[in-house]
Order: C-alpha cells, then sequence, then structure tokens
C-alpha cells in the first residue's frame, strides 16, 4: 500500500517550524549567556573599581603627621583598631582585609612609627612591616671630651641607659681599645631608636673611630714619630683643640710632629687646659703654666698621655699626614687663623703683633 500524498505533505510541513523553534531558542540562550557575560563583565569591572579606589585612596582625611607607637605582641586586628582610635586610619576593616589577602598580617613589627595619612594601604603595610622607625639623633661634635658626651647621652630621650660609672670603668678595654675612652668616639651623627640603649650608641662611634683610625694608620706618611695609632690619635686630639680653620689642619700637624722629632715641648694651650679640669675658669694664667700634670705639655716632652677631645676624622688624617714646611710655631691671630713661623725670633714678633697688642 502506498503512503498518502497528504501524510507526506503534513510532514514537511511541520519540518520548517521545528527548524524555526529551535533558531528561536538558541537566540533566545545566546542572548541570556550575552546579557549574563556583560553582567559578570561589569561586575568584575565595579569589584576592580571598589579595589582600585580603596587601595589608591588616602588611609585617612588628616593633614597631618602622626606619632604612634605599635605595641608589641599584639594582632593585626589590634594594631588597626590603634591606628583607627588614633585618627590615622578611616578604614580599618578594608586595611584588616588588606592584610589577611597578602597574607602578610603576621608580619607587622612593633615599635614608634610616624603615620602619613596620605600614605595608601600598600605603603602603611610597608612601614609597617619593614620597621620604618622614628630615629633619634645622637651627634658627637669635634673637640668634644669625653665627659661632654657622656652628659649629651644621659640627656638622650626615649633611651635605655645601662651604663652606669661603674661600666663606663671598663667600657674601654670591653670594646678593645685603651682603659681611656677619651677620643675613642668619631664625631658624626649616630641614630638610635625609642628603647636602645646608650652602650649600642658607644659601641657604634667606638667602631667607626677605629675603622678611621685604621685606615689612616694604614695610608701614614713615613718617618712620623710616632710609635702606633694610638699616638695618632693623640696627636689627632691635640690638631682637633688648636685647629679653627680647617685648611690649617695639615700645618698644625706638621709643627706638632717637627716639634716631636727634634724632642722640643709641644707647648699646647688646649692640652693644659685639659689637665686642669675643674681648676679652669676661662684662663690658663702662670699658675697653670707653672703646675705640673701629666697633660701639661709646656713641661712634659712629649705627647699627652691620652687623647684630650674626640678628633674628627679629618684631624686623624692630618696626623698622620703633615705638611712639610719648616714651621716650628704658631700663635692665634684671633679670627680663628694662625700666623706660622720657622724660628722663634719670627714666633715671637708674631706673638707681639696678635696676642701683645690686642
Amino acid at each position: 500500500m502506498q503512503p498518502s500524498s497528504e501524510n507526506n505533505t503534513d510532514n514537511n510541513q511541520d519540518q520548517p517550524s521545528n527548524t524555526i523553534a529551535l533558531c528561536a531558542t538558541l537566540c533566545v540562550v545566546k542572548r541570556l549567556t550575552t546579557v549574563a557575560l556583560g553582567l559578570a563583565v561589569v561586575s568584575a569591572l565595579v569589584a576592580y573599581g571598589w579595589v582600585y579606589i580603596t587601595l589608591s585612596k588616602p588611609i585617612s582625611s588628616h593633614s597631618e603627621v602622626k606619632l604612634v607607637e605599635i605595641p608589641s605582641g599584639v594582632s593585626a586586628r589590634s594594631i588597626t583598631r590603634h591606628l583607627y582610635q588614633a585618627g590615622l586610619l578611616e578604614r580599618p576593616r578594608e586595611f584588616e582585609w588588606y592584610l589577611r589577602y597578602h597574607q602578610i598580617a603576621h608580619q607587622l613589627r612593633p615599635g614608634e612609627l610616624e603615620v602619613n595619612p596620605k600614605w595608601t594601604f600598600s605603603e602603611l603595610a610597608e612601614a609597617l612591616i619593614f620597621a620604618q622607625r622614628v630615629r633619634y639623633p645622637f651627634v658627637i661634635i669635634p673637640g668634644e671630651t669625653l665627659k661632654q658626651v657622656k652628659q649629651k647621652l644621659a640627656d638622650l630621650p626615649k633611651i635605655n641607659r645601662v651604663l652606669d660609672d661603674q661600666a663606663w670603668l671598663s667600657l674601654g678595654s670591653d670594646l678593645g681599645v685603651s682603659e681611656n675612652l677619651e677620643g675613642w668616639l668619631l664625631p658624626e651623627t649616630f641614630y638610635y631608636h625609642k628603647g636602645e640603649t646608650d652602650l649600642v650608641l658607644v659601641t657604634q662611634a667606638v667602631r667607626a673611630m677605629q675603622q678611621v683610625l685604621e685606615q689612616a694608620w694604614q695610608n701614614r706618611a713615613e718617618g712620623l714619630p710616632l710609635k702606633n695609632s694610638y699616638e695618632a690619635l693623640i696627636l689627632a686630639s691635640l690638631i682637633e683643640k688648636e685647629t679653627g680653620a680647617a685648611h690649617e689642619r695639615e700645618k698644625i700637624s706638621g709643627v706638632f710632629v717637627r716639634r716631636l722629632q727634634k724632642g722640643m715641648r709641644l707647648q699646647t694651650d688646649p692640652a693644659v687646659i685639659y689637665g686642669m679640669g675643674e681648676r679652669y675658669q676661662g684662663r690658663i694664667g702662670r699658675a697653670g703654666l707653672d703646675t705640673w700634670t701629666p697633660y701639661n705639655t709646656y713641661r712634659n716632652h712629649g705627647l699627652t698621655p691620652t687623647p684630650i677631645a674626640m678628633p674628627s676624622r679629618e684631624a686623624v688624617f692630618a696626623a698622620v699626614n703633615p705638611d712639610d714646611s719648616d714651621a716650628l710655631y704658631f700663635v692665634s691671630k684671633g679670627n680663628g687663623e694662625h700666623q706660622f713661623s720657622a724660628t722663634l725670633e719670627e714666633h715671637n714678633r708674631a706673638v707681639r703683633r696678635y696676642i701683645l697688642n690686642r
């Protein structure tokens, strides 16, 4: 039996309808997918924008840099809360999230910190992690004595003082230098954080002077009347106290070196003053010159037994590299400079001109 031509016609008519329905469905799915993808992209952009704004925005609207102290042994949340209460962090939860997201919450370190409200999250985190702590200066000025330096140490703020009078007595030996620490602290600016000890600062200054002295001694001129580097340090301290103009250091060194070579007394007033101690009241006088002390270079030959002050690195290098002139005397002109003379006759004329006439 042959199939009916009408049934064939109906089947052929249903096929285009199914195709149209399928296409319509596919179009709807495609549109929904596109919309969903678009929404996802928009959501991602919004999230990225929020993160970008959050990370690049200053941590506070305040303008003043503040000093805060981060306690030790506290959590990142406590530190965040501490900064918030100080008015330096207006989005504590976001910052805490930032720390945990980057897995650095456990790396925050305690101490004093100057917080800039214009910082971003990343800058604040870096300061907390890498200990960008407040540093306080400790300045040693060329020509200061050990007594003056010790007083400066005692007056430093926020320093942990562990050096008492007994500790000072053995400190030179403990650090591997002479028993008397006079002259051994290099005049420079050293820095410390709150809670660091005065011993740390003194050790830094001594080690710095050791390096300078070793370098100078290795590069010394030939034929010096100095037995060792410690004598160079002593001579440097005398040069430092006599020098009023920097360009005269080598000249003054030359005078002292030549006098030592000839067996002449150094006759330097700063050494006499150092030996007088509390008896010095602004004037040496005849009594000061006539009174014997180990530091009276008018009565003793050779160098003083110890340095008389802290010499600068320039004075140390001048001590081992004197000039090669023939000057054996010098006298102050009254303006910080000196008049140098090769003979006693010339020197006496200079004394009459610059001292007696004054």
